[in-house]
């Protein structure tokens, strides 16, 4: 039976699948697949049709300015007096910042399609990270910082997301939490029950510092928010 394009468009999202984020939905599809539909380019598909301020989805990406722009979060305002706006949360992709933005309501972009790729964490050299292409195998070393702060919670074999377009990264998403066990600990104080709220530092098996509850103790394996790098819970212990 012949899969066609709008079966594709409501195909479900697994992680073993490239996803491509487009204006209106979200789709994956092995890359050999996606070939043969003979898409074209990015550039040439996000031209064709501009979206305006009607059409914005959190999760969408557009260009302004030469620059790529995802949407985190958007709100319609329609005041009693004067026109009508939006009001954006913006996140650069190629860097990662985070503002705020008001729009005209109506204001046309060009949209652009954002394609996750799935890298795993191979190993880390000095301050330099390499990464494997699920898809090609092909490996690829970056600078820590281009990660960011989460690049201290990686361990060998974490899952990330490259985001592409017309086959360049632009950026890269760490997995939002990550379970780690804890190597060394600061000594505890007799009486500290897990309700406490008295916290003392620890270090977690790749490596990084975090502030722990007084009752976690070394082989313990916590639960990490690695956009904040602040400890959640502990899920087992050592």
């Amino acid at each position: 039976m012949r899969t066609t394009a709008n079966q594709i468009k409501h195909a479900m999202v697994t992680p073993s699948l490239s996803a491509t984020t487009v204006p209106f939905f979200t789709v994956q599809v092995w890359r050999p697949f996606a070939h043969r539909l003979n898409l074209p380019k990015c550039s040439e598909r996000c031209r064709r049709v501009a979206i305006d301020t009607s059409d914005f989805q959190n999760g969408m990406a557009f260009y302004m300015d030469g620059e790529i722009y995802q949407i985190l979060e958007f709100q319609h305002v329609k005041p009693g007096k004067g026109g009508a706006f939006v009001r954006t949360r913006l996140k650069k992709v190629k860097t990662g910042n985070v503002f705020e933005k008001t729009f005209r309501s109506g204001e046309k972009f060009d949209p652009c399609f954002l394609e996750k790729v799935p890298y795993q964490f191979l190993f880390r050299t000095g301050s330099e990270l390499t990464f494997m292409d699920l898809d090609s195998y092909e490996q690829t070393s970056i600078p820590e910082g281009v990660i960011g702060d989460a690049a201290r919670f990686l361990k060998d074999e974490a899952e990330v997301q490259a985001l592409t377009a017309d086959g360049e990264v632009l950026g890269w998403e760490c997995p939002n939490f990550v379970e780690l066990a804890v190597t060394e600990s600061e000594p505890g104080v007799r009486g500290n029950t897990a309700s406490g709220g008295v916290m003392k530092g620890a270090t977690v098996e790749t490596g990084a510092p975090v502030q722990v509850p007084m009752h976690i103790e070394v082989g313990d394996v916590i639960k990490i928010d690695t956009r904040t790098g602040s400890y959640i819970e502990r899920v087992s212990k050592g």
